[in-house]
């Protein structure tokens, strides 16, 4: 695999782009073609099998505690033991027209990155972190949207988001090219219990 320099210092690979996909500057050795490692690889055998050391074992693998040491553990799901559905965004307009979310208790970031609460990977004019926070409180048993800290705006019910608001069912939320429903499963009829100390 070859790799070039565009002539704004970024790398990539000529056979899979005709220009630098990061500027669309025409391919052309700016700084020369160089490779990306001296050496081909050998391919494994596919039949192969691999010892791994306990040590060196990822935390959460099999046999291992799945607590993730540097993760913050949502207030309701310690208490819960669970970190069940609260309530669902439906996209009823938009790429993702028919798809819905899950919302979970506490605080849910909105945006089409994997790492987001809500992942809304379709509409790319939605930003990929932080487009939108939709809470539920457990205590009050209400739920909010605020808008995120992205660049993005977010309508409900037709209405710019600024700062935060209650949501009610059927709500419409506007973000990107998107509409969404919200939907509450958690309300006046019912509401995760916590668990009893025995």
């Amino acid at each position: 695999m070859a790799i070039t320099r565009c002539p704004n210092g970024h790398f990539y690979d000529p056979e899979t782009n005709d220009s630098c996909p990061w500027c669309a500057v025409p391919a052309g050795n700016f700084d020369g073609t160089r490779r990306a490692f001296p050496e081909t690889a050998a391919v494994p055998d596919p039949g192969a099998t691999v010892k791994i050391n306990p040590q060196n074992q990822p935390k959460g693998a099999p046999g291992q505690s799945a607590i993730d040491e540097g993760h913050t553990v949502a207030v309701f799901k310690k208490k819960t033991g669970i970190d069940p559905v609260v309530g669902w965004l439906v996209c009823i307009d938009g790429p993702d027209r028919g798809r819905d979310y899950r919302i979970r208790s506490e605080k849910n970031v909105v945006g089409r990155s994997d790492t987001m609460d809500i992942c809304i990977r379709g509409d790319e004019t939605i930003s990929r972190s932080d487009h939108a926070f939709i809470v539920h409180d457990p205590k009050k048993n209400v739920f909010r949207i605020q808008a995120g800290l992205s660049r993005g705006l977010i309508y409900l019910n037709g209405e710019e988001v600024i700062a935060s608001e209650k949501l009610n069912a059927y709500d419409r939320i506007e973000m990107g090219e998107s509409t969404f429903l919200f939907v509450p499963f958690c309300g006046e009829n019912f509401q995760w219990e916590t668990k009893k100390d025995s």
